[in-house]
C-alpha cells in the first residue's frame, strides 16, 4: 500500500510539473529574453531539479525532435518510475504532425527513463495531450544540461 501512494504522490507531482504555465523559480529565470526556462523534472525526487535559461540551442533540440516524430505512442501514460521529464518553452508556436493530425504546441516535454524508449508530450491549443514516439539523439541535449 505505501508504494503505491508513493507512485500516485508521483504521478501528481508530475502532472504538477506539467499543467503549471511554470514555476516561481522559472520565473525569476525568465531573464531578459522573455522567454520561460527549460526545466528537469525528477520524477523519482517528484520535484524540479534543474532550471536553465532558455536559449536557440534548447530550441534547435525540441524543433528538432518535433521534425522527427514517427507517430502517437502506444502507451496510454508515459513512465512514471524513473528518469526525468524535460520542459522546453518553445518561441513560438510550432506545427507539429501528432498521428493523422496537424497540432499546434507552446511547449515540449520530453521524457527520459534510461533504458527505455524517449517520449515527447505535446499539448495542443486546447490542452489535449499527445505522446509521440521520434527518432532523434538526444545526449548533446543532455549533455548540454549536465545530466
Amino acid at each position: 500500500m505505501k508504494i503505491r501512494s508513493i507512485h500516485i504522490l508521483s504521478a501528481f507531482a508530475l502532472l504538477l510539473f506539467l499543467m503549471m504555465p511554470f514555476s516561481a523559480s522559472a520565473a525569476s529565470s525568465e531573464g531578459e529574453t522573455g522567454q520561460r526556462p527549460v526545466q528537469a523534472f525528477d520524477v523519482v525526487a517528484g520535484k524540479v531539479v534543474k532550471t536553465v535559461p532558455n536559449s536557440p540551442e534548447y530550441q534547435g533540440y525540441a524543433k528538432s525532435w518535433l521534425k522527427t516524430t514517427t507517430g502517437l505512442s502506444p502507451k496510454l501514460q508515459p513512465e512514471d518510475k524513473c528518469g526525468y521529464v524535460f520542459r522546453i518553452p518553445l518561441d513560438e508556436p510550432t506545427a507539429v504532425k501528432a498521428g493523422a493530425e496537424q497540432v499546434t504546441t507552446q511547449d515540449v516535454f520530453l521524457f527520459y527513463c534510461p533504458k527505455k524508449p524517449q517520449l515527447l508530450l505535446i499539448f495542443d491549443e486546447n490542452r489535449k495531450p499527445y505522446l509521440l514516439t521520434f527518432k532523434a539523439n538526444i545526449k548533446p541535449f543532455l549533455k548540454a544540461l549536465d545530466l
